[in-house]
């Protein structure tokens, strides 16, 4: 199915660290990219996760464009907010990522993530998605009063890349493999 990559993040360490009322550090370079090099079981070339195997399983996140629209109506907020301000390194506006996490079925058992492959010209990105990345405080504090409550279950999910490429902004395909 057709996507697009409305934002490209890459941010070579934490900006939002310590507490939110005291705002962020400050990036050392512009975290806005208009591509991204993915390397498999390691993460974006670039990124403060990029091959550190601790977070082997939350390496690349991504969210759902759409979400953030929601957060917007639902706060009554005058302007649409900006999605690089979640610090989610995918944008994407098409498709309900969240629906690919892993999550707990109705009876308590684990039901793994999906895979699944995104292709914006330059060759597919197969990706295997794990938890949630749930929103946190910040959320309140970059975006808007009330947005990580907004974000409850619309944070978007971690992932990890299983094959190497590159992402550009624009159109792209997003397709299941499971």
């Amino acid at each position: 199915m057709r996507v697009d990559v409305i934002a490209l993040v890459v941010s070579s360490r934490h900006a939002y660290e310590g507490r939110p009322q005291d705002g962020p550090r400050p990036d050392p370079e512009p975290t806005d990219r208009a591509s991204i090099e993915l390397r498999a079981g390691l993460g974006i070339v670039g990124d403060r996760y990029y091959a550190q195997s601790i977070h082997k399983n939350a390496a690349v996140t991504l969210i759902d464009a759409a979400a953030l629209d929601e957060v917007q109506e639902k706060l009554g907020l005058p302007a649409p907010l900006d999605p690089r301000l979640t610090r989610r390194n995918i944008v994407l506006r098409g498709f309900p990522i969240d629906e690919l996490a892993a999550h707990r079925s109705a009876d308590g058992t684990r039901v793994a993530g999906r895979q699944f492959v995104l292709d914006s010209g330059d060759g597919p990105v197969t990706f295997q998605a794990n938890r949630p990345a749930n929103p946190c405080a910040w959320m309140d504090e970059v975006l808007a009063p009330g947005a990580m409550k907004a974000l409850r279950g619309r944070g978007g999910i971690r992932a990890t890349p299983l094959t190497s490429g590159v992402l550009r902004l624009g159109p792209a395909e997003l397709s299941l493999l499971d």
